[in-house]
Order: structure tokens, then sequence, then C-alpha cells
């Protein structure tokens, strides 16, 4: 019954909410007393980026999805249920895959509560502009979830209402893929016009849905769309490429100009990705690391250019992602950053045969990282271009998979030719406690 356990209680959901940005407002409140004033609602809107926050979601398991199952990395620690993503022979019973898809869920239920109770808060010290930017993030972190819902497991249930006990979701048949994105779509079109058009690299705004909204027409393949959305961030002087490519996460800095939305951590609320890629000699477990293609290409100042700071070297020659380095880690996750918005729109530009533009774009990215300008010419090399340039650009960030998948070159590339396999099993643990949720083909 863990989805019960993860996404319903509201007890569970709002608590341990104080870390967040360093505030401390009361950690839990009860169900029925929640969400009836001004402090109880910026509270429960904290606690939804904890949740986005949480290990098994940003914080580190859903993350690695994105990464493990690509081509960068390589596993050496002893967890089978590890190698599952490496080799493509995800099994139901796969403890990762269940922990995310309740973390997931646990988020929406935090931001579904928000949904259903703020609207109905008269507290005087609320302002009608506050009240629809809380209101905006929800819909915002509710979209988020769901787009990485469609993206792992395809359709799955629509769950839009807060939920309080099992009766509540047992027996929700699951929605088709184009379901489930047309939520996200919804979802950030409502959010849109309740948050401010302001900059905030740790909540959400109006430019923060502007961004997800350009990957979420790049998945669509919307190439205009995808163009204009990118285009508003782009053209925004808040946001820039910074130089070197390590100058948005080294020397420990946060939210740069390269941010657009990350996720802040601190000593009490650590960051478990570090643990995860340090070695041992900086306290870490290394249990994936990059492979040997990887550091090759990384480290080839004509390829990565000065990306090889994303990796160091041990004394003892073990090679490893220092993309995650602080101590304590207090690393941010980055959600949502400028240079995707680049090659989100050189994309969409070549598709569109606008060639010229599309390598301006590509270049960009590339003079960031120390490289000349890219010999593509044809619209199939940019495209190639791009997508390796992703691949580098993203390594340790959950992209690498998912852009092979959405460009249906996960077989040439991966050499994983069986589609079954192109999302995840929906958790056994899910399918044995309601008898109404399908599993995935194949599975």
């Amino acid at each position: 019954m863990k989805l019960f356990i993860r996404i319903l209680p509201i007890v569970y959901l709002l608590t341990s909410c104080s870390d967040f940005l360093d505030v401390a407002p009361k950690d839990a409140v009860s169900d029925e007393t929640t969400i009836n004033d001004k402090a109880s609602a910026q509270t429960a809107v904290r606690g939804i980026y904890r949740q986005l926050g949480d290990d098994d979601y940003y914080g580190a398991l859903f993350q690695t999805i994105g990464y493990l199952s690509g081509d960068n990395i390589q596993w050496t620690g002893s967890q089978s249920v590890i190698q599952q993503f490496i080799s493509h022979a995800v099994k139901g019973d796969n403890a990762n895959v269940a922990t995310v898809w309740s973390g997931i869920y646990a988020t929406i239920n935090r931001a579904n509560q928000v949904i259903d109770k703020l609207p109905a808060v008269n507290d005087a010290t609320l302002s009608a502009d506050e009240k629809n930017a809380l209101l905006g993030e929800a819909y915002f972190i509710r979209a988020l979830a769901y787009f990485d819902l469609a993206r792992t497991w395809g359709g799955v249930q629509l769950v839009v209402k807060a939920a309080t006990n099992i009766s509540d979701t047992k027996g929700l048949q699951r929605s088709t893929l184009e379901q489930t994105y047309a939520q996200v779509l919804k979802d950030l079109q409502t959010a849109e016009p309740l948050l401010p058009e302001t900059t905030n690299r740790y909540r959400a705004t109006r430019k923060t849905v502007w961004a997800l909204l350009a990957r979420f027409y790049l998945y669509q393949g919307n190439w205009t769309q995808a163009e204009a959305s990118a285009s508003r961030l782009i053209t925004d002087s808040r946001y820039r490429l910074i130089k070197p490519y390590s100058a948005f996460f080294a020397n420990n800095v946060v939210a740069t100009e390269e941010s657009i939305l990350e996720i802040a951590y601190s000593a009490n609320n650590t960051n478990a990705h570090r643990g995860y890629w340090q070695p041992p000699a900086n306290n870490g477990t290394r249990q994936w690391a990059p492979n040997d293609a990887f550091i090759a290409l990384i480290n080839n100042p004509l390829i990565g250019g000065n990306r090889s700071s994303a990796v160091a070297i041990t004394n003892q020659g073990l090679w490893y992602g220092n993309f995650y380095y602080r101590s304590p880690a207090t690393d941010p996750a980055y959600i949502l950053r400028i240079a995707e918005q680049y090659l989100i729109r050189a994309e969409a530009r070549a598709h569109q045969g606008n060639l010229e533009g599309a390598l301006q774009d590509l270049d960009a990215v590339r003079d960031r990282a120390g490289l000349t300008g890219s010999t593509a010419v044809s619209a199939n090399e940019i495209l190639l271009a791009i997508e390796h340039e992703r691949r580098l650009e993203f390594a340790f960030e959950p992209h690498r998979w998912y852009d092979l998948v959405r460009t249906k070159r996960a077989a040439a590339v991966l050499g994983l030719t069986d589609e079954k396999r192109y999302v995840m099993p929906i958790p056994a643990i899910e399918l044995s406690a309601d008898d109404a949720l399908e599993p995935n083909p194949g599975y």
C-alpha cells in the first residue's frame, strides 16, 4: 500500500518543511487546520518545494533515471537495482522506481492541498497578489511533476484533488500519454497569469513557466512554440550563459544568472547527490561514476572544452563526477538552466529550417564551454551536434536518457531496440495495491 503511505496522509506531507530557504515556520499542522491563513499557506507551499527537492525526487533518485539510463555513467556499487538502469533491464520490483513514483505523487498531493484549500482562505494580511502567487507555484510544480511522470512512465493516474485516504485514489484508471501531457499544459497555462513576472531562482514565477513550456513544447515537437517560449528567457538580460562552464556551480556559488530554477539545500537539509558521486577519499561512495567513453569526450579540449571541470580524479586514478562536491552537501539541484533554453531554441530552429539561427544558439553554448563554432552544415548534422552538446552540457542532470527517447535515437545510440523499454515499469507494489492500475506493456 505504498502509494497510500507516500502520497495521501497530510500529516506526513506537511512535516519538516521548515528548512526550505532557512525559513522556520511551524513544522506541521493537521489536515483540519492547515492552510487557513497566510502563515499556513506559506508553510504549505514551502512544503511542496521541500518534497520536490527530496532524495526521492530532484534531490537524487529521479535525476538518476535521466543519466544512469544514458551512456555517460558506469555503476561501481554493489546494488543490482542500479545496474538495471544502465543495462536497460529495469524490473517492476525495482525499489528506486517505486520510491521515485511515490515521491513524485507526494509532491503532487502537496500541490493539490494548496490548490484545493488556498482559494477559500480569508486573511486580511494575505493580499490577492500573494495569494495568486502561492496558488500559481502549486500549479507550476504540479505541472512539472506530471511532466516528469509522463516522460518516465507514459500515461499515468491524474490525481487533481487532494487525497486523504486510500479510497480517494483507488480505482482511478491511468490516463493516456496525451491526456497526461494535456494536464501539464493546462496547469502551466493556469499558473502563468497567477504568477508575477519577476526573477526568482528558487521559486516559480511567470518566467519559470515559460522555461518549462519551452521544454514541454520541445517534447511535443511543437517547434514554433518551443522557440517562442525559449526566446522569452534568452532575451531577458537577467539570464545569461556565464563563463566558464563551471561558473554556475563551482566555488560554492548559488543562484547565478545561469539559473532559472534551482533547489536550495542547507546543512540540516542536504542534497543526497554528493554522496553518490564523490569518492571515499572525499567521504562519498562513488556508486556511479563517469565511464571511459565520457571521460575521453569531456577531457578532449576540442570536444568537451572547459566542461572537464565537471569531473576530477583521485590520487589512485579514479575518475568521479564533481558536479556535486560541497561539504556539507548543500549543492543546489538544477531544474531549469538558461543553457537548456539555448539548445531548445537551436533544435526548434533547425527543425524549422532556420539553420543559421540554430547554429547561433548552438555556438553560444559551445563558446561558453571554450569551443569554436560548430562545423555542422545540414539540418541533420546540426541536430546531431545539438544532441552531442546536450550530452556533455547536461551529463549529470536528468536529460540524456529522455533526449534519446524523445528523438527516437535510443536504438541507434544505445542499441536499445525494444521500445517497451523506453518507459519505466509501473512499480509492482502499486499494481498490487490497486487492480485498476495497469502495467506498462512488456513488464
